[in-house]
């Protein structure tokens, strides 16, 4: 399994510690065999010192499985603790884009289903291994006994295992399917848990969810499930009853056919039933194992950015002056929309208002100017330096910004990771009207159960307290009363210029459009600046402008 070599390459020594561990315990499990055949079986009268050596024996036995066997599952344990950390930060490291593909639902769902199989793998890895490992050390032995009753034994138990197996591949087929279904699920939990309000409203649509997407989606995964199981079953009760039927052929092979004598015949069945149990673990282990390798190769699939295990220290803002966009496009996968060539010159300290229709390309341009979105052609300059992926990390930490699907962290933070000026908090908290609606203790926010519009003031504060040079505000006003819009635009915008910060406002406020120092407009994928005349009637009426 890739799974295994994966494990093996990251933790060599530890590894072969633990397969010597298991090999000694294979040794000694044999070793007791040996000894009851020898001290038990074949004398017929036994000295009183054997029962402390039996006992010993035993304890070391115990002693030494149990070690081998927390020795990899605390491996196990350790290589998913990298891996999960490993796999969060190639999400924080993934091209937003390439995030926005895959979609929350699935990465979800990895983080949640494919990581927690991988676990469950190396809690069962143990058993799987012990069971090899003592079905060769007793084998062997049995050699040693008797070559022939051997040899018909072994053809038994290896037909026994190739059935077993053929069950175990149609398990790990039925296990490829659930994961598949897994992931429709998750997006039927997220849209049932986001779309709350509008299926408590509407319950036709809840119906038509509930029936024709969720049970649909639920009855494959419960079809697949019962599979694996059914196959899983019964690879376990095949490979429990032709153990038992390996014990009566021994027997046969010794008194029947005269193969070897009673004692063999014991020591033969003795050590069938010692091995019946692990190897009906490391077939019960199997599917464990291949649902594993299923959550790996998944893993594989979404081709997240390649694991970086530090974060890359960006320089400190510069007193940069020019920001300008040069014959920037850019074309979403399987959508067939296009932005550009957008070219725009945005000079410090400016205040820029964004207009457009809905699907006009504003929050691409937000995207692709924030250095999010990777543009298919054209360039990024910063004081006439292009911007390329060498130092793109650089060039975010120019900008703050607040989108329209924000997210609002609990801690706030000032420039260069820093704690955040408590002066300018302060401040802010008045400007925002937040001070008493707020708990804030050693700079993290206690209460974040606000109204929308309350959201954005907060998250609006984080950006400010971030002290960067360029503030992106994505309809900000959108969910303000008309009292607190009206600060909005002719106390705070202004306030922001005044401490010599760029913003870049997308708002609908026609009203307000008069206090921008430039206004574009989106229209079509294509970017246009409004003066003159143009600016006047935009101004006058947005939403005719913009038809």
């Amino acid at each position: 399994m890739e799974l295994l070599r994966v494990v093996f390459k990251q933790y060599r020594w530890p590894f072969i510690g633990v397969i010597a561990l298991s090999l000694a315990s294979a040794a000694l499990g044999v070793g007791l065999i040996a000894f009851i055949n020898i001290k038990l079986i074949e004398t017929s009268h036994t000295s009183v010192a054997v029962l402390p050596q039996f006992l010993a024996l035993l304890l070391l036995l115990m002693v030494i499985t149990l070690g081998s066997q927390l020795a990899l599952t605390a491996l196990g344990h350790h290589f998913v603790y990298k891996l999960r950390g490993q796999f969060i930060k190639r999400i924080m490291d993934t091209d937003i884009e390439r995030i926005e593909q895959i979609g929350s639902a699935q990465l979800l769902a990895s983080l949640s289903s494919d990581i927690r199989n991988i676990t469950l793998a190396f809690v069962r890895l143990p058993e799987l291994l012990q069971g090899i490992i003592l079905t060769l050390g007793c084998a062997a032995y049995l050699a040693w006994l008797s070559p022939k009753m051997l040899a018909v034994t072994v053809v038994w138990l290896v037909v026994t295992i190739w059935v077993s197996f053929k069950l175990v591949a149609k398990v790990y087929s039925h296990l490829g399917h659930v994961r598949e279904a897994e992931d429709r699920l998750q997006k039927d939990y997220e849209t049932v848990i986001q779309g709350r309000k509008e299926l408590a409203l509407n319950r036709q649509r809840a119906q038509q969810i509930y029936q024709e997407e969720y049970q649909q989606d639920a009855a494959t995964y419960r079809k697949h499930v019962i599979g694996a199981d059914t196959f899983h079953l019964s690879a376990v009760n095949w490979s429990n009853i032709m153990m038992l039927g390996a014990i009566g052929m021994v027997f046969y092979m010794a008194n029947s056919l005269g193969w070897s004598d009673n004692a063999v015949a014991a020591t033969f069945s003795l050590t069938l039933l010692f091995l019946r149990t692990p190897l009906l673990q490391a077939v019960g282990a199997l599917p464990t194992l291949l649902s594993a390798q299923v959550a790996f190769n998944k893993l594989k699939t979404l081709r997240l950015a390649e694991y970086q295990p530090t974060f890359a220290q960006a320089l400190p803002n510069r007193q940069w002056q020019r920001l300008e966009l040069r014959d920037l496009t850019f074309t979403y996968q399987g959508q067939g929309f296009a932005v550009g060539p957008l070219n725009l010159t945005i000079k410090r300290g400016e205040m820029v208002f964004l207009i457009g229709g809905n699907g006009s390309g504003k929050s691409t341009l937000a995207m692709l100017l924030t250095g999010l979105y990777t543009p298919q052609s054209g360039q990024i300059l910063l004081d006439d330096v292009v911007i390329e992926a060498k130092n793109i990390g650089d060039y975010r930490q120019l900008f703050s910004a607040v989108f329209t699907d924000f997210h609002l962290f609990g801690q706030m933070m000032g420039p260069n990771g820093q704690p955040p000026d408590p002066k300018i908090v302060e401040n802010w908290l008045n400007q925002l009207k937040m001070t008493a609606k707020l708990e804030i203790e050693n700079n993290k926010i206690a209460n974040l159960q606000l109204s929308q519009g309350q959201r954005k003031r907060v998250a609006l504060l984080l950006a400010a307290a971030e002290g960067r040079d360029f503030l992106l505000l994505d309809e900000w006003a959108a969910d303000q009363d008309p009292q607190f819009r009206s600060v909005f635009y002719r106390d705070l915008l202004p306030q922001l210029t005044a401490m010599g910060k760029t913003v870049l406002a997308i708002s609908h406020d026609d009203r307000y459009f008069p206090h921008a120092d430039r206004l574009l407009e989106m229209r079509q994928g294509r970017l246009h600046e409004l003066m003159g005349s143009q600016r006047d009637e935009a101004s006058r009426d947005a939403v005719a402008a913009i038809n």
